[in-house]
């Protein structure tokens, strides 16, 4: 997939962001490699899935492309993969619905207070 709104080219500036701080550049990357590429509990496909997960939570179109590249790798289906985005879904609504309880409040609160006007 080469359409983002973030230009692939762009990750050609991660060279100037290592050269800025090229220690916490390389701690970023020895952290990523010790949760990703290390053996540990979760398989290597888990922590994919997973990953895409997240990464359709944060909406970072780069993370989404190389996760799922990682996950087939791993030996994920379509149907995981898909399995993981809809459970991003539902968090996500689960989130809003979560959050209207404010939405909910903050109106009755004002309702109240034009009541007593």
């Amino acid at each position: 997939m080469s359409d983002y709104f973030y230009s692939l080219d762009a990750r050609k500036y991660y060279k100037d962001l290592e050269e800025a701080q090229g220690n916490m550049f390389q701690a970023f990357r020895n952290f990523n490699s010790e949760i990703f590429e290390k053996e540990s509990v979760l398989s290597r496909k888990v922590k994919e899935l997973i990953a895409i997960g997240v990464a359709h939570t944060t909406q970072c179109p780069y993370c989404i492309e190389g996760h799922v590249k990682a996950a087939k790798k791993a030996g994920a289906t379509d149907q995981e993969i898909a399995e993981a985005v809809f459970v991003t879904m539902a968090l996500r609504a689960g989130g809003a619905l979560a959050h209207s309880t404010i939405a909910m409040h903050v109106s009755k609160e004002l309702e109240g207070a034009e009541k007593a006007k």
